[in-house]
C-alpha cells in the first residue's frame, strides 16, 4: 500500500504543558511519561474501528483492524488526557510520531478536550485521515469481528488490542457499547479471551 505524505504536523505549536488524548491503544499503554492523567471528552469525532492495519495489528496481506477518531457532526469520544512529564516533551511527541504516523493514515492534530474535573485543554490527537487509502468507515461490527478476529501485526493479535481497549475503558468507566459487542463477537468466534 502507498503511504501519502505526511501532513497536519503542528511541529512547531504543540500545546504547552503538552497533552495527548488517548482513546484506544494510548489508555492502556501511553508509551511516554506521564505527570498526570485525567478523563476526558473530545466533541465532533466518535472511536470507531475505521482503519485498516497493515503494521501493528495486521499486514499488507491481511489487514486488520484499528481505533481511530472518525469526525462527525454531534460526535463525542470520551477517553484519557495524559499530560507528558515536563522535560521529556521532546522524546514524547518524537515516540509518538513514530508508533502513530506509521503509515500517514493519521493525521496530528490539535484538539480541545473537557477534563471531567471541570478544566479545558488543548491536547495533541491522532484523527484519521479519510481520504487515505487504509480508511474503512462504515464496516458492519460483523465484519469488524471477523476481521479482528484473524489479524496479527508486529504488535500482536488484533484481538487482543480490541480486549484490552474495551476493558481498560470499562475499568475508567468509559465503556463503550460497540467496542463490548466487539469483544464478546471476537471471544465466540475464537473461543478465547485474549485479555
Amino acid at each position: 500500500m502507498t503511504s501519502h505524505p505526511k501532513r497536519d504536523h503542528p511541529r512547531n505549536v504543540l500545546p504547552d504543558p503538552l497533552w495527548v488524548f488517548g482513546y484506544g491503544s494510548l489508555v492502556w499503554n501511553p508509551g511516554f511519561e506521564v505527570a498526570e492523567r485525567e478523563l476526558a471528552t473530545l466533541p465532533g469525532y466518535s472511536r470507531s474501528f475505521c482503519m485498516r492495519s497493515i503494521h501493528h495489528r495486521g499486514s499488507v496481506e491481511a489487514p486488520g483492524l484499528v481505533l481511530a477518531l472518525d469526525e462527525g457532526e454531534g460526535e463525542s469520544c470520551s477517553g484519557v488526557a495524559f499530560r507528558v512529564e515536563p522535560g521529556t516533551e521532546a522524546q514524547a511527541i518524537e515516540d509518538l510520531r513514530d508508533r502513530e504516523l506509521i503509515s500517514s493514515a493519521y493525521l496530528e492534530r490539535i484538539v480541545t478536550l473537557s477534563l471531567r474535573d471541570g478544566r479545558s485543554v488543548e491536547a495533541v490527537a491522532y484523527v484519521i485521515d479519510r481520504d487515505h487509502e487504509q480508511y474503512c468507515g462504515g464496516l458492519d461490527l460483523g465484519e469488524q469481528a471477523r476481521i479482528i478476529a484473524t489479524a496479527t501485526g508486529g504488535r500482536g493479535t488484533n484481538a487482543e488490542y480490541l480486549h484490552n481497549t474495551a476493558s481498560h475503558l470499562a475499568e475508567l468507566g468509559l465503556a463503550d457499547p460497540d467496542l463490548d459487542h466487539l469483544a464478546a463477537h471476537v471471544r465466540d468466534l475464537t473461543g478465547q479471551d485474549p485479555a
